[in-house]
């Protein structure tokens, strides 16, 4: 069980508060991690797997005309997709994940590359990391990264 999931499920559980996520690179990771968790089924409202572009704003609500205009991969489609999730699957607090896992660039963007959103009561944030690895090793940090940024909210 992860420790970061372990810890959200608690934190959201003792405030009645629930989450959701909308994944693109971690394609429904980061809600597989969380309901690993005994307890989860309080807290986890459920997710959007949202991997393909058209995807992120017919069911996350992403603006398409910011789609069109920055790509999949840039930090306001990460707030968008966290805002998608509180609106799309009734939480309080939204994840929004984005970016490359490689191995090649998308877009001009280099893999490793990961936007963050994260939405809740009044708060919206985006976090801009640069993971190392391969595939596999982008995907599981940037997943446990999206749930140490919501811990840190929740403190």
């Amino acid at each position: 069980m992860n420790p970061l999931a372990a810890g959200v499920v608690t934190v959201l559980t003792r405030r009645g508060q629930t989450l959701a996520a909308a994944e693109s690179l971690t394609a429904g990771l980061v809600c597989a991690t969380v309901a690993e968790v005994p307890g989860a089924s309080a807290v986890l409202r459920g997710g959007l797997v949202v991997y393909a572009t058209d995807l992120k704003a017919e069911l996350a609500g992403v603006d398409p005309d910011l789609l069109a205009a920055r790509g999949a991969v840039d930090p306001e489609v990460a707030a968008g997709l966290a805002e998608g999730a509180v609106a799309r699957c009734g939480a309080d607090w939204g994840l929004g994940l984005t970016g490359v896992a490689g191995p090649d660039p998308q877009d001009g963007v280099a893999p490793g590359t990961v936007y963050l959103g994260l939405a809740g009561p009044g708060l919206r944030i985006v976090r801009d990391l640069r993971l190392p690895g391969d595939r596999a090793a982008v995907r599981a940090a940037a997943a446990d990264a999206a749930l140490s940024l919501l811990r840190e909210h929740l403190a």
